[in-house]
């Protein structure tokens, strides 16, 4: 498949995605589902907090190319992190299960990195475990 097609091809898909019942948008292009809440009264993640998930990624074609699951969870701080976490994470609350759709301007854009081709969007199964 030819790079522009491919490229097309995830944003058709984020698009068709984003008008499926239960997918709310965020800011520039970012779309989740919440599979659980968590205490909607917990602390918010800061750009500057460190926090530690279990997640799983995938591309559109279901793919996975990173996991956490089955292994200790990891903590990062929050802003070293692509943007469209960043994003996602300082709107989840301690305890919330989220899977998020990420367009590649969010993510790694044109440069692919190792399992994902460049121009993909991203689907990320994000469980936010503890925020420091």
């Amino acid at each position: 498949m030819a790079k522009q097609e491919y490229v097309s091809r995830n944003l058709e898909w984020l698009e068709a995605k984003s008008r499926e019942p239960g997918v709310k948008p965020l800011d520039k292009g970012i779309f989740y589902k919440v599979l659980r809440s968590g205490d909607s009264k917990g602390a918010l993640p800061g750009r500057g907090s460190v926090v530690t998930v279990h997640y799983v990624g995938k591309t559109i074609n279901g793919r996975a190319f990173d996991s956490s699951r089955g292994a200790t969870p990891p903590a990062f701080r929050l802003r070293e992190l692509i943007p469209g976490w960043i994003i996602a994470l300082q709107q989840m609350h301690v305890g919330d299960r989220w899977e998020v759709y990420i367009p590649a301007s969010q993510a790694y854009g044109k440069s692919a990195q190792p399992g994902i081709p460049g121009g993909s969007t991203l689907i990320f199964d994000i469980e936010l475990l503890a925020v420091n």
